[in-house]
């Protein structure tokens, strides 16, 4: 079972996919990927960390692309969230002064992404996915952000595409995109 939530930030996501998760019957096990690189966000960790039930397993995935290896097949995975895990990963793969990619680095990236996608989609035990939307605003200034957009836009679509159940989550409210359809039409004239 494969259930995906994606949405803008703090919209609800994070706990409709905690809610999901504990309503499966397995045992929890959540993947998060902040990294508390200065004081503010270290702050948002543990803030996180103090509003999750104690019987969770936490497994931190930044700077380990092995993390997948860690998870126990019979646990419901709560991933929260892809885009920051991804993110993380794709962080790694640019440096910080780069103007211009690459093409080698831009497959290298839709690799590791549709890597991880695959192995999410194909695990045995309950899966929920909490992801970000990105790209409903400006262009990003910087390569690795516009890089970050492109490849997580294609992620969530492949997850969506794949999922038993999924979301978007807007302002506290869920809506279902399983029931809707994949291609747009003309309306029929009445």
């Amino acid at each position: 079972m494969l259930a995906v939530l994606t949405g803008p930030v703090r919209s609800g996501k994070s706990r409709e996919g905690m809610r999901l998760a504990l309503a499966s019957g397995a045992r929890v096990v959540m993947a998060v990927g902040g990294m508390p690189d200065d004081d503010e966000m270290s702050r948002r960790i543990e803030r996180h960390r103090t509003g999750r039930d104690a019987a969770i397993v936490v497994i931190e995935t930044s700077g380990d692309p092995s993390w997948p290896e860690r998870v126990p097949a019979d646990a419901c995975l709560l991933v929260d969230c892809l885009g920051t895990i991804l993110g993380a990963g794709l962080a790694a793969l640019v440096p910080p002064d780069v103007d211009v990619l690459d093409d080698a680095t831009e497959r290298e990236a839709e690799r590791t992404a549709d890597e991880l996608v695959a192995w999410l989609i194909h695990r045995g035990g309950p899966t929920v996915v909490v992801t970000n939307e990105t790209g409903w605003g400006v262009v990003p200034a910087t390569p690795l952000g516009r890089l970050f957009r492109d490849v997580l836009g294609r992620a969530n679509r492949m997850l969506v595409d794949s999922a038993d159940v999924a979301w978007l989550v807007v302002s506290g409210r869920a809506v279902p995109l399983h029931t809707l359809k994949q291609e747009v039409s003309w309306l029929k004239e009445r």
